[in-house]
This record gives C-alpha cells, structure tokens and sequence, in this order.
C-alpha cells in the first residue's frame, strides 16, 4: 500500500508562513489515482479535514484557511503540498497527509475525511 510521509513542519510566528510537503512511496498506481488531502489536529480537539484535491484537480478548503492556504499535487515527484500563509494561532496541530482511490467529490472526501492511507503527522506550531 501507499507510504505517505509528511516534512516542513515548523514553529513560525503569527503571519508567517510555511509549506508542508508529503511524499509518496511504495505506489503501484500512481498518484494521479488518488484523491489527497492534508488534516490536522489541535491540541485537546478532533481532527478535521483542511484541503483535499481530487482526481480531476478540484480542490476543496476548510472555511478557517480558505485563501490562505493552497494545496497542490505533483504527480512526476509524487509529492503532495500545502502551502499556508497569514498563519494564526488557530492553525496550530499535527498536521496529516492522506489518500484514498475512492470516488467522491473534493467536498465530501473533506468533509466525512474519506480517506484509506495516512502519515505519521508534521508539528505546525503558531506562536502569536
């Protein structure tokens, strides 16, 4: 099965901002097969969905990072990325990268978090 595996967490300050990136290994399909998408989750709270790509390229935001934060997919480097900026406190968690070959609109997959392979997590700790 697909290995994801999450890198460029960081602690920045309020304002800041960074790019997360997560790479994909051991898959016999390819990535543009997967539908994608980066979750997080804060300290003392559930885990929520943040961005999802699909497999046409239709994205799908959280309304806290809408037009902050942009993920995109590149299927030759078989990296998946997040780049948020205007960072708040709020954006402080683990943040996750994740995939699924189910069917499904950007929306949905975001929202009920459809997702089958996850990574281990990057820290994103916002300081205000």
């Amino acid at each position: 099965q697909v290995l994801l595996m999450e890198s460029g967490g960081d602690s920045v300050q309020a304002g800041g901002s960074l790019k997360l990136s997560c790479k994909a290994d051991n898959d016999p399909y390819g990535m543009e097969m997967y539908s994608m998408g980066w979750f997080r989750r804060a300290p003392g709270k559930e885990r929520e969905g943040v961005a999802v790509i699909d497999t046409n390229g239709v994205t799908a935001y959280s309304e806290s990072v809408k037009d902050r934060f942009t993920i995109s997919k590149d299927i030759l480097k078989n990296t998946l990325s997040l780049q948020m900026t205007n960072l708040k406190f709020e954006d402080t968690g683990t943040y996750y990268c994740a995939a699924t070959m189910r069917a499904g609109s950007a929306d949905i997959l975001l929202r009920y978090s459809v997702m089958d392979h996850w990574g281990a997590g990057t820290q994103v700790t916002v300081s205000s």
